[in-house]
């Protein structure tokens, strides 16, 4: 028996509620139908043309990224631009499109930044910024190593765990490192919350210029990359879509979508 999309949906929003997504995002279903009978799912990071054409590829009718396909407004659909050409063709061809994305990395059970801690190895102690109406829920996180490790091995442990090409960094602080705040995706809005959490680092990515300067010493800021610090958000959604539906194959994307590269 066929699973309606709908029914995928209910389960990803009872994970991470839509309420939880920040006001400016574009979360939620995108393109298609909650009735259409889902015959494969396709996960990525990002909604590509290349995510459309491998999806249509291996049978599938739902792509299921992190990053919303439409984020800002729309005015035509002339395939002046990918996200024109993205709609079109998904349209064109009856794809699916749902996104996951604030709501997901606001949720500590399962979200964005337990995988993060998990894959480096680290205990969470709890929610970074926590929401008003719900201190369970909220932006970043903050947890601990049961063994403080020097910063230098801290930076390469890192590196290897996240499949980082290289790490942007504040200054060294001479101390070891043990209490670490994280934040996948853009996270230098948190600073502060990770000063007044007394981390010895903070994992995210974004960093400007002038954000290095704000840390000021009082811990180890380590940018590794956006695409780097949300990848493994692609296998956490398919383990869970995988575990709960057996009618259809969910399928991690083959393609690395990271628009940046590395010459070094």
């Amino acid at each position: 028996m066929r699973i309606p999309v709908g029914e995928v949906i209910d389960f990803l929003e009872g994970i991470a509620p839509l309420h939880l997504q920040e006001s400016y995002d574009n979360s939620g279903l995108l393109i298609g139908s909650r009735d259409q009978e889902v015959t494969g799912v396709v996960i990525s990071l990002d909604c590509t043309e290349e995510i459309l054409e491998e999806a249509m590829a291996k049978g599938c009718n739902l792509i299921i990224s992190h990053h919303p396909a439409i984020f800002y407004g729309v005015k035509s659909f002339t395939q002046a631009n990918a996200t024109e050409r993205i709609i079109r063709n998904a349209i064109k061809n009856d794809l699916t499109i749902y996104a996951i994305h604030t709501n997901l990395d606001n949720t500590l059970k399962h979200g964005v930044n337990e995988r993060i801690a998990q894959k480096i190895g680290m205990v969470i102690d709890g929610i970074l910024r926590p929401m008003a109406e719900n201190p369970d829920q909220g932006a970043g996180i903050i947890g601990h190593f049961t063994s403080p490790m020097p910063e230098h091995q801290f930076l390469n442990h890192i590196k290897k765990e996240m499949g980082a090409t290289l790490i942007r960094h504040t200054s060294l602080i001479n101390r070891q490192i043990q209490k670490v705040a994280i934040s996948g995706g853009s996270g230098a809005f948190l600073l502060k919350d990770a000063k007044k959490a007394g981390a010895d680092a903070l994992i995210t990515a974004d960093f400007k210029y002038h954000d290095f300067f704000d840390v000021d010493g009082d811990l180890l800021a380590c940018d590794i990359g956006h695409y780097e610090s949300e990848q493994y958000t692609i296998n956490l959604l398919q383990e869970l879509i995988s575990g709960k539906f057996a009618t259809f194959a969910a399928h991690c994307t083959e393609i690395n979508t990271n628009p940046v590269h590395y010459f070094t």
